[in-house]
């Protein structure tokens, strides 16, 4: 159904070039949009060539046209006077609210459509036959991005993405949930992976000024055939939440940087709890003074380098050093050997996969 807002958009539009006043009523003879003053004075004439088996009719001052959506009687349109130019404009009204009735239920459609083919709710030969239908190009190059939003049902970011993508015809946006916004978009021929890099940031930095809200932008990877759109939204998916676990400071997140988070995240919880039972045993990364954790993911972010280490955090090379040593004595980890390093590093992914996991058991 076409919005009243849009209805009398157009009818005012026609007004101002035409001069003549027109209404438009639904098939009970309510007004729903109208540049006519007191046209429920006109209700039951509406009633009346409602029943009436013509198309059009004039009644009362007026001409009355009907405007159907395949053989069903959605609106009833009028046009004041009874000239044969009142009539074309009359007619002309009809003809345009016949094809936004055409737009509105084809952009339905393919609304539909968008969502079962990320869902996974289509056999194959059914996603290439509604595609034809509906004019979708089948073998153009796409992506799916993922916008989180912070409050459930966020209209202005919405609206915001819409306008963002208004004129790229081959993008579509959608949501199967109240908390994210869908946008499948076309990747032109000459466009990379830093191409849509920077369209995730153009998103996040257009919702945070004209939204005024705060959301994270997760994207998959490029797909070439519109069957493989559904992967690309899973990707999608698995990088937002990968991202909150491992990645939380950013607000930006692309499937191929997820690393082996990744691979954590698909872990089965009992495998989860065994590899940490035998790096730490009884004990637990949270047991870890402050200024160990922050020796070691200094160490970390360093690849490594003991020099480079004790320089950002303002210690003596052999303080790092004896720092290294108690924590092999505890763990019986060398993180300067590189070996032992990426069992560490893993081992503390894995708790943090699992704190995380823990909250969505309560």
């Amino acid at each position: 159904m076409i919005s009243n807002q849009v209805l009398q958009t157009t009818i005012d539009g026609l007004k101002n070039i035409t001069r003549i006043d027109i209404c438009i009523m639904d098939t009970e003879g309510k007004a729903l949009a109208t540049t006519i003053n007191n046209i429920e004075e006109y209700e039951e004439a509406v009633m009346a060539f409602v029943d009436s088996p013509a198309d059009s009719q004039v009644l009362q001052g007026y001409q009355f046209f009907k405007v159907f959506d395949e053989h069903q009687l959605e609106y009833v349109i009028l046009a004041k006077g009874d000239s044969d130019d009142v009539y074309m404009v009359g007619k002309l009204a009809a003809f345009q609210i016949q094809n936004l009735l055409v737009a509105y239920k084809e952009r339905y459609d393919k609304d539909n459509f968008i969502k079962n083919l990320l869902l996974d709710n289509l056999l194959l030969v059914d996603i290439y036959n509604r595609a034809k239908k509906l004019h979708i190009d089948t073998s153009i190059k796409r992506i799916v991005f993922l916008i989180e939003t912070k409050n459930e049902k966020d209209m202005n970011a919405l609206e915001t993405v819409k306008g963002l993508f208004a004129s790229k015809t081959r993008d579509f946006i959608t949501q199967v949930d109240e908390r994210n916004i869908i946008l499948v978009k076309e990747v032109k021929q000459n466009e990379s992976y830093d191409d849509m890099e920077k369209t995730a940031k153009v998103i996040l930095d257009m919702l945070n000024t004209e939204a005024m809200t705060m959301v994270h932008v997760a994207y998959g990877t490029i797909v070439n055939e519109i069957k493989d759109v559904s992967r690309s939204y899973k990707e999608a998916k698995m990088a937002l939440d990968v991202g909150k676990i491992f990645y939380s400071d950013q607000h930006v997140i692309a499937y191929s940087s997820l690393g082996i988070g990744r691979l954590i995240y698909q872990l089965p919880m009992p495998l989860c709890k065994m590899f940490i039972k035998e790096i730490f045993g009884n004990k637990s990364p949270d047991d870890f003074d402050e200024e160990t954790i922050a020796t070691i993911n200094k160490f970390f972010e360093n690849s490594l380098n003991v020099s480079e280490t004790s320089r950002q955090l303002y210690i003596h090379r052999n303080t790092l050093v004896y720092r290294l040593d108690k924590l092999e004595k505890s763990t019986g980890l060398d993180l300067r050997v590189f070996d032992d390093a990426i069992t560490f590093k893993i081992a503390l992914m894995v708790v943090k996969y699992m704190k995380y996991m823990e909250t969505f058991e309560y």
